[in-house]
């Protein structure tokens, strides 16, 4: 009976500790905090002026709301031809998280 208990609490921790997740991509991740910017894409096309952004949250992995498409984030700033994208990640103790993306184009 013991051995039976211990095995499930075993279980039911591993499940938890796998689940637990508002954590947002990025080339590195930190457990506890996460403030990353990285790129995303880029293209041939001259640097551009204007930027647009688009920004998506979830809170504890289990609601996630926004929209953080290039496309979004081109149409916000009148963005016809992109430059390049980059992106910011942020997670707080996997408790809440945003993804953050930033296009830059004319």
């Amino acid at each position: 009976m013991k051995q039976m208990k211990r095995f499930l609490m075993a279980g039911i921790l591993t499940i938890t500790l796998a689940s637990c997740g508002a954590f947002a991509g990025a080339p590195v991740l930190g457990t506890i905090y996460t403030d990353v910017q990285a790129p995303l894409a880029a293209t041939d096309n001259d640097l551009g002026t204007k930027v647009g952004t688009g920004k998506a949250t979830s809170i504890l992995g289990l609601i996630a709301t926004g929209d953080a498409s290039i496309n979004t984030a081109a149409k916000q700033a009148g963005i016809t031809r992109i430059s390049h994208v980059d992106y910011n990640s942020k997670s707080i103790l996997g408790i809440f998280a945003t993804w953050e993306v930033m296009v830059y184009g004319e």
